[in-house]
């Protein structure tokens, strides 16, 4: 996977960039990135390319760390519910 497919918008490479950035923040451009992701997007392969590529270089940074939790993550399919599904439970 090249920079381009795993980082589509420079986000996360933006980021590291920054002077001052905080955890808090990372989290908020970490969100804005895995929403920006196509749908058919290798999740964990594009995060683990971003962390060989970022965080091993700069380990001490707050995004490294965001980086490294994302790979914690649970990967779930996501389902939009939307009508009469999203208001009553499924039996």
């Amino acid at each position: 996977m090249d920079k381009n497919a795993a980082d589509p918008k420079g986000l996360i490479r933006e980021s590291y960039r920054i002077d001052g950035i905080t955890g808090g923040e990372c989290r908020s451009v970490f969100m804005d990135w895995a929403l920006s992701l196509p749908v058919d997007a290798p999740f964990k392969e594009a995060l683990t390319h971003l962390i060989a590529t970022y965080a091993e270089a700069e380990p001490d940074h707050p995004m490294s760390a965001v980086l490294h939790e994302g790979l914690t993550m649970p990967e779930a399919a996501a389902r939009r519910r939307g009508g009469r599904a999203a208001r009553f439970p499924a039996p």
